[in-house]
């Protein structure tokens, strides 16, 4: 499975924002800065996030984004599933009935069995995904990271 580059931009966006201080937030502008991003397409993967629950979005001269939860509340899954959805991303076509090869349909009433071993792996991903939250990962952080990107976030400095 491959994920976009965007789910990478909104993980670690919101990574940063859970290092703000309640009531903090930083702008897509501020966050496409601080990683380098294209801030428009930035602003709608994060506007994804905040349909989803996952951000707060507000307006005016301190307007930006800010989780809408706390960071023990957010998993990676729930961040994953915002922007990239939650199908999985095999599908079987029953391949095993078609062609010289195919097997009879009375051998074909139970799920494929590749189907089921991937269904298997996408549910061990999902569950692995939601074991993590986002204070677990700021919590793995350097902890020097925070305020550094607290200062760099909310207190206008520069990398």
């Amino acid at each position: 499975m491959k994920l976009p580059g965007s789910t990478e931009w909104v993980l670690h966006c919101a990574t940063s924002l859970a290092q703000l201080q309640p009531g903090d937030t930083a702008s897509a502008a501020q966050l496409a800065t601080y990683f380098d991003l294209p801030a428009p397409y930035l602003a709608k993967q994060l506007q994804a996030l905040t349909k989803a629950g996952i951000l707060a979005a507000s307006t005016g001269p301190r307007g930006g984004f800010r989780l809408a939860r706390r960071p023990e509340e957010i998993t990676l899954l729930q961040i994953v599933e915002a922007v990239d959805g939650a199908a999985m991303p095999y599908e079987c076509r029953e391949i095993r009935q078609q062609g010289r090869g195919a097997l009879p349909r009375e051998d074909c009433q139970d799920t494929c069995l590749i189907a089921q071993k991937m269904a298997d792996a996408h549910a061990a991903w999902q569950q692995s995904l939601a074991a993590v939250s986002l204070a677990d990962l700021v919590e793995e952080l350097p902890s020097s990271a925070p305020p550094r990107t607290r200062r760099i976030l909310v207190g206008g400095a520069t990398a």
